[in-house]
C-alpha cells in the first residue's frame, strides 16, 4: 500500500472511531454536529485513500488543494478503473455530507432516531469499504471496549418519516411561534429527500416554508418525501454485529446530466466508458481472486453475481455476447471466501449438473 493512501487510511479510521465516541457520550451539548462532522471526515479521508490505492488522483493538474467530498464520490462511483461504490452506497455519503454542512454552516435539528440511523449506515458502509478496497476488518482497529454506535434494533424507515412529520406538524400548530425550530428539523428530513433524488443538498428559506405547507396539508408523509418512500433500511445481524443499509426498493429515476450541472449531485452521473468499467473476463476475474476459472464460476453462481448490475453486464460485440465483469466483484468474492470456504461453495455450485452451455459462455 502505497504510504501516503496508508496515512489517510489510518486518518479516516481515527475520525471514524471518533465520531462512534461522541455518538456514545452520556451528553448532548454539541453531540449531534460532532458525530456528523467527524464521520463526514472519516469518509472523506477514507474514499482519498481508496482512489490512491486504487491508482487513481486526488489532485487536479496545477492545483495545491486535493479534491473535494463531491468530487471524492463522483470519481469513486464513476472512474472506471477506480470505481468502488454503488449508486445506493452514494445516498448514504451524499446524506451524511448534506446534514453535516447544515450542522457546520446553519442550523440542523434531527431526532435520535434519524442520528441513529445515519451514524448506523455510515458505520457499515465504512466497514464495506473498507473491506472491499483494503480487505481489512474495521474490527481490529478498534479497541475491544468500543461499542459500535448503538446495540439497539433499527426502527422501520416509514415509522420514523411518520413520527418525523407527526412532530413537525405538531410544532407548526397555530400560535406556535416555533418556526425556526421548525425549520431546523425540516431542513434534515429536506437533505435526506433531495439525496434521493439526485437534487442540490441544501434547502432555501423558501424551499423549507413551501414543505412546511405540505406537511400541514398533506396527511401522507409518502405524498411529501417520494424519494424516502422509494427505500429501504436492510438490517443484517444484532448487537455489536449489526449492519444497517439504505437498499432501493422500485426506485426513482435518476436523471444522467454533465458534470457540473447547476442543482445536481453526483448521483446524476453518466457511465461515459462502460467496458472500461466491467473490464475483467472469467479468466481475468479469477486471476485476481486467486482461483481457478471453474471455481470462480462457482462462487459467480454462488453470490449470483451475474444478477449484480454493479458487477456483471453482457456486451453484444457483432453477433457474440460477452460477460464481463467489475472491480466490484473482486472485493464481493474475496468477502464471500472468508465466510465460506470455497470447497464448501463448489459443492453446491460447482460444474456438473447444474451448469449450462449458455451461463458458461457468458463467463468466459
Amino acid at each position: 500500500m502505497k504510504k501516503e493512501a496508508r496515512l489517510l487510511r489510518q486518518k479516516a479510521v481515527d475520525s471514524l472511531i471518533l465520531s462512534i465516541e461522541h455518538f456514545n457520550r452520556p451528553w448532548d451539548r454539541g453531540r449531534i454536529a460532532a458525530v456528523l462532522i467527524l464521520l463526514d471526515h472519516a469518509f472523506e479521508m477514507l474514499l482519498k485513500a481508496s482512489i490512491i490505492h486504487r491508482g487513481g488522483r486526488i489532485r487536479k493538474p496545477r492545483e495545491r488543494q486535493t479534491i473535494g467530498f463531491d468530487a471524492c464520490v463522483r470519481v469513486a462511483l464513476d472512474d472506471g478503473k477506480v470505481r468502488f461504490i454503488s449508486s445506493e452506497q452514494t445516498l448514504t455519503l451524499q446524506m451524511i455530507n448534506g446534514l453535516r454542512d447544515a450542522a457546520q454552516h446553519h442550523l440542523v435539528q434531527i431526532s435520535e432516531s434519524q442520528l441513529y440511523m445515519h451514524a448506523q449506515a455510515g458505520l457499515t458502509l465504512f466497514r464495506d469499504l473498507l473491506k472491499h478496497v483494503f480487505n481489512e476488518d474495521l474490527a481490529r482497529e478498534m479497541p475491544e471496549r468500543v461499542l459500535p454506535i448503538s446495540t439497539t434494533p433499527p426502527i422501520d424507515l416509514a415509522a420514523l418519516f411518520e413520527m418525523e412529520t407527526e412532530q413537525i406538524r405538531r410544532i407548526l400548530a397555530p400560535k406556535s411561534r416555533r418556526q425556526v425550530e421548525a425549520n431546523a428539523r425540516l431542513r434534515s428530513l429536506a437533505i435526506i429527500e433531495a439525496s434521493i433524488r439526485g437534487e442540490y443538498l441544501q434547502p432555501r428559506e423558501a424551499d423549507l416554508k413551501k414543505l412546511a405547507k405540505k406537511i400541514h396539508d398533506v396527511p401522507d408523509w409518502r405524498d411529501i418525501f417520494p424519494g424516502v418512500a422509494s427505500i429501504n433500511l436492510t438490517p443484517e445481524g444484532s448487537g455489536p454485529s449489526l449492519s444497517l443499509r439504505l437498499t432501493k426498493k422500485a426506485g426513482i429515476p435518476v436523471q444522467l446530466v454533465p458534470e457540473g450541472t447547476p442543482g445536481a449531485t453526483v448521483v446524476a452521473v453518466k457511465r461515459v466508458d462502460e467496458l472500461g468499467f466491467y473490464n475483467l473476463g472469467r479468466d481475468a476475474l479469477a486471476e485476481k481472486v486467486g482461483l481457478t476459472g471453474p471455481k470462480t464460476t462457482a462462487v459467480i453462481r454462488y453470490l449470483k453475481l451475474n444478477e449484480d448490475p454493479d458487477c456483471f453486464k453482457e456486451f453484444l460485440i457483432g453477433k457474440t455476447r460477452f460477460g464481463r465483469y467489475s472491480q466490484n466483484a473482486i472485493g464481493k468474492i474475496c468477502t464471500a471466501l472468508t465466510d465460506h470456504p470455497i470447497e464448501e461453495i463448489w459443492k453446491t455450485h460447482g460444474i456438473g449438473p447444474r451448469g449450462s452451455k449458455r451461463a458458461e459462455a457468458l463467463v468466459e
